[in-house]
């Protein structure tokens, strides 16, 4: 059950909020539909709902806020707008990626997609379905937890008449199962046909809570549409002949020139226009939503005539006497009323007294972690092939890299293999784990995929663990294969001498690992700081071409001292000697961290994860 009570969203500058104290429930086992034209606050609503969105009031699912649940996934499951997905996913691996983030069997991705009818599609990229299968592949993203409540924005967008078909049958067998759903739609009868109960939107208001059938009764009705310039004459002509013939005519004055009436023929109609000699510039059929477009004013004429109604003239309307109670519905797309004789009570809409306290405001709250963070991430990162590419073309730079810089000659041996020019700031292997790394955080921001429910990627430590685990991993894979591919190249253009292991390889060895793996986890944590693949890939060039020469500076000058003796002072502080001469791979460690390399990324890395602690604790206190 869902239970919205004072829905405000913040001020827009000169115009007014979006949604203006909206309250109403939608209970567990119907279709409610949250009807209303084009800019009438429908979407604003379901984002404060789902606390995506800065305002005021609270929203319960199931007797409880979302911040309170502790897998808001499994509660509720979100369609808002298209499937935030990277297009270069698979429709079967994005499915199998969100499993892993709420927790489900990898299995229930293709139970899902056999309900939605994808299993044919399962293979394609999500950059290239239409619009009717990526509405089907976010319904099945909302199904994936199989979650109690369902939250659907204009789901049928795109879809065809069987389709739309479809998707009326899955939601209603949702609701008969206990569930509760809720969805927008802008068509009336829409509304109508799939839903149990209609709230009725208009320009951010409340105007309408009502059940299917009486939505229908009161708002599809057939009627007659006439344009005429003299609309007020034939209103009034109508009148009289329907008090003649003792038939019930209800006849609506709306806006400009125009007349709905109902209880007759188009024949009955151009008939009376025919015989007074009043010109007509429409005279048709209609079916639709009865609140479109009605204007009353002083001089509206409305008559609902049932054999005794008297004629009423422009200003001047006569006194009626109808069957059943007259009463008047509020339209969902103008908020203007009109008189409608034949319909059931229409509930009323509880308004909050202005003098009562304000509703609670709604924080921006973000989404939750994976539960499985690092096979989420796994999935996410081996889903697309941009790490292979990028992998790829590291090797193949590198490789031509080193072999050119064995030509020109006059290159430590070092740098032969690493591929390291000294005109570079960085070689290709730090610059593609650096690249991979901003990849792991900026791209998922552009294109998001952990949470369909809530928009962006959150920056929880969890998370954040998974995606250093996953970096270093492939940083130390490409550190590793690089060195193997540069040799290999040196040894096959110049032979065995170029390709010679340095005597000193395993310092050099650790350094060079862990200077790829550093340029790895910086770009993770800047593209997590920033938001953004670019700032990511510039945080690690940053590193050289800044961060360096200022460290060299503050180590250069009589003032500093030397480390020499550290190991032996490291023994004697621990009393005892390291089991497999672990002071001296400790030494070894301090060493490169003393080199301006090592510090000035040390530096950095510390500076990216305060930074990223910083903004984590800032969004939690928020």
């Amino acid at each position: 059950m869902i239970q919205a009570f004072g829905l405000t969203s913040n001020p827009r500058k000169d115009l007014p909020p979006a949604v203006d104290d909206v309250s109403f429930e939608a209970r567990a086992g119907y279709v409610t539909a949250l009807l209303g034209a084009a800019g009438a606050g429908k979407t604003t609503a379901l984002r404060l709902m789902l606390e995506l969105q800065r305002g005021r009031g609270i929203t319960y699912f199931r007797g409880r806020p979302l911040h309170r649940i502790a897998h808001p996934s499994r509660e509720v499951g979100v369609l808002l707008g298209d499937v935030p997905g990277h297009p270069a996913r698979s429709v079967r691996g994005h499915l199998r990626m969100l499993c892993a983030a709420a927790g489900v069997p990898v299995r229930r991705a293709d139970e899902v997609l056999e309900v939605v009818g994808l299993v044919s599609l399962r293979e394609e990229r999500l950059g290239t379905l239409s619009r009717g299968v990526d509405r089907r592949l976010g319904l099945a993203c909302a199904l994936l937890p199989d979650p109690h409540t369902l939250l659907l924005d204009d789901p049928a967008d795109g879809l065809s008449a069987r389709e739309n078909q479809w998707l009326h049958g899955m939601l209603r067998a949702h609701a008969t199962q206990g569930g509760t759903v809720l969805f927008t739609t802008a068509d009336p009868k829409e509304a109508a046909r799939a839903a149990d109960r209609v709230v009725t939107l208009d320009e951010g208001r409340l105007v309408a809570d009502q059940d299917a059938a009486d939505f229908a009764r009161t708002r599809l009705r057939p009627r007659v549409a006439v344009r005429s310039p003299h609309a007020a004459r034939l209103a009034s002509l109508l009148a009289r002949e329907a008090r003649a013939a003792q038939r019930s005519v209800e006849v609506v004055r709306e806006s400009g020139n125009r007349l709905s009436v109902y209880g007759s023929t188009c024949a009955d109609v151009g008939e009376t226009a025919f015989r007074h000699g009043i010109l007509v510039h429409q005279l048709a059929d209609e079916v639709g939503d009865t609140g479109t477009g009605v204007a009353p004013a002083p001089s509206v004429e409305s008559h609902v005539l049932d054999g005794t109604l008297s004629d009423g003239v422009e200003g001047e309307p006569g006194p009626s006497q109808v069957s059943g109670p007259a009463e008047t519905h509020t339209g969902a797309s103008d908020g203007e009323s009109c008189p409608s004789a034949a319909a059931g009570p229409v509930e009323a809409v509880t308004t909050i007294d202005p003098l009562a306290p304000l509703p609670p405001p709604i924080s921006v709250r973000p989404a939750p972690s994976p539960l499985r963070p690092l096979r989420y991430e796994l999935r996410r990162a081996a889903g697309v092939g941009t790490g292979f590419l990028t992998g790829a073309g590291v090797l193949v730079a590198s490789a031509l890299t080193a072999v050119l810089l064995a030509r020109v000659g006059h290159t430590p041996q070092p740098r032969l293999l690493a591929a390291w020019p000294r005109e570079l700031p960085l070689p290709p292997a730090a610059l593609g784990a650096g690249l991979l790394g901003a990849l792991a955080f900026g791209d998922e921001f552009r294109h998001p995929a952990l949470a369909v429910d809530r928009g962006t990627v959150p920056r929880r430590l969890g998370l954040l663990a998974a995606k250093l685990v996953v970096a270093a991993a492939t940083a130390l894979l490409l550190a590793l294969l690089t060195l193997g591919c540069d040799a290999e190249a040196l040894y096959l253009v110049y032979g065995q001498e170029l390709a010679e292991v340095p005597a000193d390889w395993l310092p050099l060895g650790v350094s060079w690992i862990g200077f790829v793996i550093g340029c790895a986890w910086a770009g993770v944590l800047a593209a997590g700081v920033f938001r953004s693949t670019t700032a990511g890939l510039a945080a690690v060039v940053a590193v050289p071409v800044l961060v360096v020469p200022l460290v060299q500076k503050a180590l250069e000058g009589a003032s500093v001292r030397a480390a020499a003796g550290f190991s032996v002072r490291l023994r004697e502080v621990f009393l005892s000697q390291w089991p497999f001469g672990g002071e001296r791979y400790l030494s070894a460690a301090v060493r490169v961290l003393a080199q301006p390399v090592g510090g000035a990324l040390t530096l950095s890395l510390t500076a990216l994860l305060c930074a990223y602690l910083f903004t984590t604790l800032r969004s939690r206190v928020r």
